[in-house]
């Protein structure tokens, strides 16, 4: 990857895009240490450090800790993921947006503008919601009468401006930068939190002994372990199954085409990071509504005694997470992969896979390979995010904030933005056939 930058810092063309990405990354990293008034930081930080298992803890980490302290961009880019989420399901269910996805180049410009002013709905609501959590811990400072009106639509508004600016900044990366501009800002944005992740390392190995075995010991064999699958991730992130196909050869007349070979490609990981997130987001949901009604693992009755079972560091949550995200793997590759459309699109261009027929037995070999393909994938999703639980529990270390989100996430991106580059490079190293 650092022999792919440097050969592209090389071209001057690329170097400028380089430079300007980073340039939209200190302005987006500016705008996260720019506080909103009215706010008490102290209060904010106290109100999330009991919410790790929250919905709310979730967004402190994709915001690289913007929402913790009560920043410009606390909303980051989380209302613009959450519209693409809507839009791609809506986009199955709603045959209009699913012709309008089929028109090409235009049709995806107009839905990715439907999804800019859905993300900008979402961004308004949850900068209202995270309003009202403010005001319900004390957060804001404020005074009876227009005090208090103006706090509301000063924060409410700098919450939702902030999350549009950041959408307007992701698509300048896009158009002039290089890479796929949100991807980068998510990615800055958790990588700005690997300081506090390290410094919290750090500090674990300053425990003293858990079961015998020092943290001093622990803590680097985790980094280690860490380590290892950040290069399982990267060969089952480029891993997949090539599905052979023949195209017969037709005469057109004088010319021949057709009669090359070629292959379907099924990615190991074709979901990437979606299922565990929407894996989190239900998981996270009873803890986040039980934490708007100020309740915790200290609280006595029956939703306290059922958040100290039910909690992130739990068998039971692992479990059950675990196979939520193999659940939500199938559901999201059959709502993005049709074997049926395919096998069609097949027998339209005269290919067929060697030793099935046109039509359902090629459908049926593909549903059936996805299948295989996905539970793969599906199985290694789950090792992947809940590998920190497992770890926790049998070394009693606790905190440990890089999960397989965060790492699938930093990974999908690098590897992005390096083919992006090659991309590049490549067509501009092309010689031509008049050379």
């Amino acid at each position: 990857m650092f022999q792919v930058f440097r050969n592209a810092w090389k071209i001057d063309e690329l170097r400028k895009k380089i430079l300007y990405t980073a340039m939209i990354i200190l302005v987006f990293r500016i705008g996260c240490a720019i506080f909103v008034p009215f706010l008490d930081t102290s209060q904010i930080q106290n109100m999330l450090s009991g919410s790790e298992n929250t919905l709310l803890g979730f967004m402190n980490t994709m915001t690289g800790g913007a929402l913790g302290n009560g920043t410009l961009f606390a909303m980051s880019i989380t209302p613009f993921i959450n519209a693409s989420i809507i839009m791609q399901l809506l986009t199955v269910a709603i045959p209009a947006l699913e012709r309008l996805s089929k028109e090409g180049d235009e049709g995806r410009k107009k839905i990715n503008k439907i999804t800019k002013f859905l993300a900008l709905g979402i961004g308004m609501f949850q900068a209202v919601a995270f309003y009202i959590t403010l005001v319900n811990n004390n957060a804001v400072q404020y005074t009876d009468g227009f005090d208090g009106f103006l706090a509301m639509i000063t924060i409410v508004g700098c919450f939702t401006a902030g999350a549009s600016l950041i959408i307007w900044l992701g698509d300048q990366i896009s158009e002039k930068g290089i890479g796929n501009g949100i991807s980068i800002i998510l990615f800055a944005g958790i990588v700005s939190r690997l300081p506090i992740d390290i410094w919290g390392l750090i500090q674990q190995m300053r425990v003293t002994d858990t079961g015998g075995v020092q943290n001093y010991v622990l803590v680097p064999v985790y980094l280690v372990i860490y380590i290892a699958m950040i290069a399982l991730v990267v060969l089952m992130t480029n891993a997949e199954r090539r599905i052979p196909v023949q195209y017969a050869k037709r005469v057109v007349g004088r010319k021949m085409y057709g009669g090359q070979s070629s292959h379907i490609p099924i990615k190991v990981a074709m979901a990437g990071v979606m299922p565990i997130i929407f894996a989190m987001s239900i998981m996270s949901l009873p803890s986040t509504i039980l934490f708007f009604f100020q309740i915790d693992r200290t609280s006595t009755g029956f939703w306290g005694s059922f958040l100290r079972v039910f909690n992130e560091g739990s068998w039971l949550y692992a479990v059950i997470y675990f196979f939520m995200i193999i659940g939500f793997n199938y559901f999201y590759i059959s709502i993005q992969y049709n074997p049926i459309e395919i096998a069609n699109n097949l027998k339209k261009n005269n290919g067929a896979i060697p030793g099935y027929r046109p039509g359902k037995p090629t459908s049926d070999f593909i549903h059936n390979s996805l299948s295989k393909v996905t539970l793969i994938g599906a199985m290694f999703l789950g090792f992947i995010a809940i590998f920190p639980i497992i770890f926790s529990n049998v070394t009693g270390i606790h905190g440990m904030a890089m999960g397989g989100t965060t790492m699938l996430i930093m990974v999908g991106v690098s590897l992005e933005t390096m083919r992006s580059l090659e991309g590049q490079m490549m067509m501009r190293h092309h010689k031509g056939f008049l050379e």
